[in-house]
């Protein structure tokens, strides 16, 4: 991490960083506790596990590739335990399969190495900023293929089977649906979703998302007609 970069949070809370490179950990808790955040640091998953079973926490940072139980692990025993603090993951890995895996076990954001200060306090004040603001449920939606949505209790039904969504995923598919009369933009994804203050930023999270919502939503996943990709402009909800 580069650490030269001075940066200010405009909201802070308690963050747990799992992060088994000790360098990285203190820098990480240097950096956050410098922008007024309450840091604790564990160096293996069931450190944390233990840690969060005695206090609360606003945000876990969760490296993935954690030596012994993973970070991907640590992730699905915290939603099992039903812990409701938000995920960042970190990650030196390029594959979309363990991303995807990480938002449907209720990860919120990633951002791979090597990373910047910037860059990580950019994404830490988005998560702050999403905790705050109050959601209201929606209707129920209908869709083909004898689909229904149910926002407000995030669960899907596909005939008999009920398929959860993630917080994320739901407010991606209300903000397509709200704005179904035009193309969605990753950008607009980024603002008015994640809620970062800046869009300009490369990331591949919206992508995987769109990809694990229509596996959830559409009648055939592998070829979309509901979230359609307008080539080079971003998404678009068809219905």
């Amino acid at each position: 991490m580069n650490s030269k970069t001075s940066t200010t949070s405009s909201a802070t809370g308690r963050i747990l960083i799992v992060e088994d490179e000790e360098p990285l950990a203190l820098g990480l808790r240097d950096a956050l506790q410098h922008a007024g955040h309450e840091v604790t640091l564990a160096h293996e998953g069931p450190k944390a596990l233990e840690l969060m079973q005695k206090q609360s926490f606003d945000l876990v940072v969760l490296d993935l590739m954690l030596p012994g139980m993973n970070g991907l692990d640590v992730l699905a025993r915290l939603r099992e335990q039903r812990h409701d603090a938000r995920v960042l993951i970190l990650t030196a890995l390029a594959d979309e399969d363990s991303l995807l895996r990480g938002f449907q076990l209720g990860a919120d954001d990633y951002v791979a190495k090597p990373f910047s200060a910037r860059e990580l306090m950019a994404r830490i004040d988005a998560q702050f900023r999403r905790r705050k603001l109050d959601s209201t449920p929606p209707r129920m939606i209908d869709l083909p293929g004898n689909i229904r949505v149910d926002l407000s209790r995030l669960e899907v039904h596909r005939g008999k089977e009920v398929v959860p969504l993630t917080p994320r995923e739901g407010d991606i598919l209300e903000y397509l649906i709200k704005h179904r009369d035009r193309v969605v933009t990753r950008e607009d994804l980024l603002l008015e979703v994640w809620h970062y203050q800046n869009a300009n930023i490369e990331t591949r999270t919206v992508d995987i998302h769109i990809v694990g919502l229509r596996r959830k939503v559409e009648p055939d996943p592998q070829n979309p007609t509901l979230i359609q990709t307008v080539r080079g402009k971003g998404y678009r909800w068809f219905m």
